[in-house]
């Protein structure tokens, strides 16, 4: 019989020390570390603590498990254990992962995957792989988990192979640049299977998936860095679908020299920075970006509003004119659902001349990128607030959650713009041949007439009258106007429309 104290020592130690100083000179944490800086308390209770404590080498099995508190709310947590056999998943391992989540699902509590494994292990493959307790049934769990409760992963080191698809299945995923992973085939692979010489970044490193692939949300400098974005994170979520978003003491907008009215351009055309909009909106320091280094062109972030959270959809007319592409279609849709499926509120502030277009982004299917982003703005029951900044063109004003997609108010700047394309495309397209007839002297003076004629046709006053639009708002009131509405949609309960499930344009 061996002695308890030393046992239960010996496994919370984790692998052998030469492990230990190998993550440490890597700037990674001991996975029990990474718990206590992340969870208010340490675990609460950890399961299966002992599992597979017959063999020396594999202290429970290479990941712990159990429930936590973050911010005084309960999760349920999965983490790596990477000194045990670099936290590759045995048959015991899958079990324990597999359990947690069953646990989530009762409690209905936010699953928190902190991942830092090189797979499975191949030695194992035939009692963790293929059977209905397998490594499968850890991503039909997930399915089951998304939209119920929120699904954070925490990527610290590699996510290889099948088990890179943790991190696809979940909400959010947070990588930390330097030793965060994940790939479907490693570069070795790579290269015997199909020739590819390639590194690991290249590959799949934590840079490129939050800048090109967008399979990560955020870039971390740090393991500190990410465990921090993951507790604020998890301030703007209810604990499951059924609740609503916690409230937070109101705080004022940063403070500014420019006010809103000075901050806008006249010119519809000339670049400011949507991000300077944002913080005279939202409360102070409350801004928790997703997906920054991504589809820059579209802005995604959670915010406060008169303490309430809300979720920000912005075009950015400092980046490629805020045009949309197939990328922020998709940037779009998957942070429309996130808000949706958990009770946060959107608005859309929206500055945008349409969708791309051209041969490149057609062969790489933005239409049907685009229809993604315009079902599931439409599938939202949350309250949806859509503001009109400078402009909106095109199906630019319907993916913004324009008029026609029932958005609870559509709210517009004094000198907004709305029309099926700016002036200079709408004045060329009819007239392209009455101005090549002019003699060249007289066409300046014809264009002009003609860009004030349809300015005057899309007049903002002139679509309020028609009540295309709900409201017509000063710059620097705004934010006051976003306050009242927030407040009155509230008790907002919709249900879309009765049927299975959309034929969903992915």
């Amino acid at each position: 019989m061996q002695n308890h104290e030393e046992l239960r020592q010996k496994i919370e130690s984790g692998g052998a020390e030469k492990y230990h100083e190998k993550n440490k000179e890597k700037g990674k944490m001991f996975v029990r570390d990474r718990l206590k800086e992340l969870l208010d308390d340490d675990l609460d209770v950890e399961d299966a603590f002992f599992a597979n404590c017959m063999d020396g080498s594999l202290p429970a099995d290479g990941v712990v498990t159990g429930i936590g508190k973050v911010n005084g709310q309960r999760v349920c947590i999965m983490a790596n254990d990477s000194t045990v056999k670099a936290g590759s998943w045995g048959k015991r391992t899958v079990e324990k992962i597999l359990r947690i989540q069953e646990t989530a699902m009762k409690l209905e509590l936010p699953m928190l995957y902190l991942v830092d494994s090189a797979g499975a292990r191949i030695t194992d493959q035939i009692d963790m792989f293929p059977n209905r307790r397998g490594a499968g049934r850890i991503f039909y769990n997930q399915v089951k988990l998304s939209g119920r409760v929120p699904q954070v992963c925490l990527l610290f080191g590699p996510s290889a192979a099948g088990g890179a698809y943790i991190p696809a299945f979940c909400d959010v995923v947070i990588m930390v640049d330097g030793n965060a992973s994940m790939y479907l085939g490693s570069p070795r692979m790579a290269e015997k299977v199909i020739g590819e010489k390639v590194s690991l970044e290249e590959m799949g490193g934590a840079k490129m998936h939050t800048s090109v692939s967008g399979v990560g949300d955020v870039l971390a400098k740090d393991e500190s860095e990410a465990i921090a974005y993951t507790q604020k994170y998890l301030t703007y979520f209810p604990e499951n679908f059924r609740s609503k978003p916690p409230v937070a003491e109101t705080k004022s907008p940063a403070s500014f020299e420019k006010t809103i009215s000075e901050l806008i351009p006249e010119n519809q055309n000339a670049p400011f920075d949507m991000y300077q909009l944002i913080n005279r909106l939202i409360d102070a320091d409350s801004f928790c970006e997703i997906k920054k280094n991504f589809a820059k062109e579209l802005i995604t972030g959670l915010a406060r509003i008169d303490g309430k959270a809300v979720g920000i959809l912005a075009n950015q007319p400092r980046m490629k004119g805020g045009v949309l592409f197939h990328d922020s279609a998709d940037k779009a849709a998957k942070f429309i659902q996130l808000c949706d499926a958990f009770n946060i509120p959107l608005v859309f502030l929206a500055d945008i001349p349409g969708f791309m277009i051209g041969t490149r982004v057609e062969q790489a299917g933005i239409i049907r990128h685009g229809a993604k982003m315009i079902s599931a703005m439409s599938e939202a029951t949350v309250p949806k607030i859509s503001v009109i900044v400078r402009k909106a063109y095109g199906a630019g004003l319907y993916a913004m959650a324009g008029p026609a997609f029932e958005p609870d108010v559509t709210i517009a700047l004094p000198t907004a713009q709305i029309a099926v394309m700016g002036p200079e495309a709408a004045v060329n397209a009819v007239y392209a041949n009455k101005i090549a007839e002019l003699p060249e002297e007289e066409r300046p003076a014809f264009i002009q007439e003609k860009h004030k004629e349809y300015q005057e046709n899309i007049d903002i006053y002139r679509l309020a009258s028609e009540m295309v639009i709900d409201d017509i708002v000063e710059p620097d009131n705004l934010r006051k106007a976003l306050e009242l509405r927030l407040d009155a949609y509230q008790s907002k309960n919709l249900h879309f429309t009765e049927r299975k499930h959309g034929v969903y344009p992915v």
